[in-house]
């Protein structure tokens, strides 16, 4: 049931090497540069998405661009060591998929060169990234994940669903990364990601515990702690850094015996009970037609910053058996994707 495949398969499975064209091959097409704090996997799917995008908009690789590639697997503290390398391509446009990291690198070792941000989870304009979601104004553009209602917001709605999943949540576990004292750091996203489970938790009437790691190694320690206080669920952080090693999370929470919940839709897919967030696949998609309009001569601080208008809800089926939970009608009449 996932209906998004097709979005994969339209922009084929290779990263290292641009398809080549039959038709007549532009031998110096301008690069394109994207970069991902993910794991190869989910960059393979990134680059499928953005390609799809381009594709849509009349672009066809080795023709009207090529296409670079750099992922950190999770390890973000490589983000400005990739993105200096994809800097030295000298890329007409570099994609950079959910990193501020990234952004600041760029803003200052390369000023020129138009960036497309594709599922950003902050805000351009308090970050100084943007003047404006209508007219950036400078040279950074893109998508952001959650710019209506913010964090809250889509917590609000992402903890909303589980609860029809758990009725009885009382003790809930925020498993994070600690937080960088850099404000702009990749993976500075569990403190606004606590605030807002904070207010979620106040309105829903449940108690929230939060567990640091500082390296994945700590993982199983966090959940260990969150048995031994006895927290009726997990919640899993969507920073990247959480996503170096998803076998071993998953297989992690998997052996607590409580029900998931997490941000991004390849969590559910791989085990964990339920995700909800923005659909990341329709971002990148969409942010190959912001770098279309770029490379046939738009400024960047002229494209708009888009806001996420497509969501995703994923529940795996075979998980809620083996826990016992049924989902209620209602539910499952909503949701996207059901793991079976």
């Amino acid at each position: 049931m996932k209906r998004r495949k097709f979005l994969q398969l339209a922009g084929g499975a290779s990263i290292a090497f641009p398809t080549l064209t039959l038709a007549q091959r532009n031998t110096n097409p301008p690069v394109v540069a994207y970069l991902t704090p993910f794991t190869k996997e989910m960059a393979t799917e990134g680059t499928a998405d953005l390609r799809a995008g381009l594709k849509q908009a009349g672009l066809v690789e080795g023709v009207d661009y090529s296409l670079a590639l750099r992922f950190a697997n999770g390890d973000v503290s490589r983000v400005p060591e990739l993105t200096r390398e994809l800097l030295a391509l000298k890329p007409r446009v570099f994609v950079s998929a959910a990193s501020t990291s990234a952004l600041s690198t760029t803003r200052k070792e390369a000023p020129d060169i138009p960036v497309v941000v594709t599922g950003l989870a902050a805000d351009p304009i308090s970050m100084g990234f943007a003047e404006s979601y209508a007219r950036p104004g400078g040279m950074i553009t893109g998508n952001t994940m959650n710019a209506v209602g913010g964090e809250e917001a889509l917590t609000t709605k992402r903890i909303g669903f589980f609860r029809e999943l758990v009725p009885n949540l009382a003790r809930l576990g925020m498993v994070h990364f600690v937080e960088s004292v850099n404000p702009v750091a990749a993976g500075n996203l569990s403190l606004p990601e606590r605030r807002a489970l904070r207010k979620v938790s106040e309105h829903f009437g449940f108690e929230l515990l939060n567990y640091e790691i500082r390296t994945i190694d700590d993982f199983d320690g966090a959940v260990s702690a969150g048995l031994q206080d006895g927290v009726s669920a997990f919640y899993i952080s969507g920073d990247p850094r959480m996503n170096f090693d998803i076998p071993r999370v998953a297989s992690s929470l998997e052996k607590s015996e409580k029900p998931t919940c997490a941000v991004y839709p390849f969590w559910a897919q791989r085990g964990l009970l339920m995700s909800y967030s923005n659909d990341l696949h329709d971002m990148r998609r969409r942010a190959g037609f912001q770098v279309a309009k770029i490379l046939r001569g738009a400024r960047p601080g002229d494209v708009p910053f888009e806001q996420a208008v497509k969501y995703t809800l994923v529940i795996n089926m075979k998980t809620a058996k083996r826990l016992g939970i049924t989902p209620p009608p209602t539910l499952l009449a909503a949701t996207d994707e059901l793991v079976e």
